[in-house]
């Protein structure tokens, strides 16, 4: 099983601006984590791979097939959970189920197994009969990805899963996810970076419309090696460290202040501990100016 993207490219404005410019990956079952800042074309991105948009140049296949000729096969082994929470009100958990699965076409006795199994594992069964509108941030969410599940999708889309929860949530639906992940291709669009962090099979770093980079994580990390340290300064010194170095977190202690940073210069006149990167570091190399 494979997702082609081929040098795909989106312009929005008349053509003036560039949504996606010359996008190419390949993708096979596993989670794939694509980061970067808000305007770098994720959503773009998760839109053209659903077939809601079409690029202007490039393509996308499906195990060698244009996902526009497959049509409603493509659509039979997709889901997708997008960004935002549009879901009527006025429905029950359970209602807004079995509509959506009406419009995968799921056979009754399918859908009302799928409902129920996906009620459970979702964590939503004593809470299906009640109003969307009574329903918190992470259960619209997990009820979201439920649907997104109706049809045990081989390729899952997934656009910021996480925006706006509590880490509570967070850690809860991004747990979630790394389960249901065997066998199938799963993408998740997020400038959230510890939701893609420990269960990504590769990290994909976008930017302004462009594919900058697509690594696994500990090669990620492993390049990061020697370019981030703790740095002991003073509350007055502090502001002239950060003119200099992209500065990712500051811990106080007895003995002053540690600002951790990230640097590919040499650190000349600093006293320095050495400390274990991790990703947030990688996108504060990358996006931060």
């Amino acid at each position: 099983m494979q997702l082609s993207i081929n040098s795909i490219s989106k312009r929005y404005d008349r053509g003036r601006k560039a949504a996606l410019h010359q996008f190419t990956s390949h993708l096979t079952p596993g989670i794939y984590g694509v980061l970067g800042p808000n305007g770098a074309g994720k959503s773009t991105l998760m839109n053209l791979i659903t077939d809601q948009i079409q690029p202007d140049e490039g393509e996308i296949l499906f195990n060698g097939q244009h996902i526009s000729r497959l049509g409603e096969n493509y659509r039979e082994l997709l889901g997708y959970m997008p960004q935002q929470q549009g879901i009527y009100r006025e429905f029950t958990g359970r209602r807004f189920l079995w509509y959506m699965a009406a419009l995968k076409g799921l056979p009754t006795a399918q859908a009302k197994t799928r409902i129920d199994e996906l009620l459970s594992i979702v964590n939503l069964t004593q809470d299906a009969d009640t109003k969307l509108a009574a329903y918190s941030g992470g259960m619209k969410q997990r009820i979201l990805i439920a649907q997104a599940l109706l049809n045990d999708p081989d390729l899952l889309i997934m656009d910021e899963p996480t925006a706006g929860l509590d880490p509570k949530e967070r850690i809860r639906i991004r747990n979630f996810i790394s389960t249901i992940a065997l066998n199938k291709i799963v993408v998740i669009a997020t400038h959230v970076v510890s939701d893609i962090e420990f269960i990504s099979k590769e990290i994909l770093l976008m930017k302004e419309g462009a594919l900058i980079l697509q690594d696994d994580p500990v090669n990620l990390l492993s390049c990061m090696e020697g370019h981030v340290h703790e740095v002991h300064t003073s509350e007055a010194e502090l502001p002239l460290l950060q003119a200099r170095f992209k500065v990712s977190s500051i811990l106080s202690d007895r003995e002053g202040i540690w600002a951790r940073i990230v640097h590919d210069q040499p650190l000349l006149n600093l006293e320095t501990r050495a400390v274990k990167p991790n990703l947030e570091d990688v996108y504060l190399r990358y996006f931060q100016d």
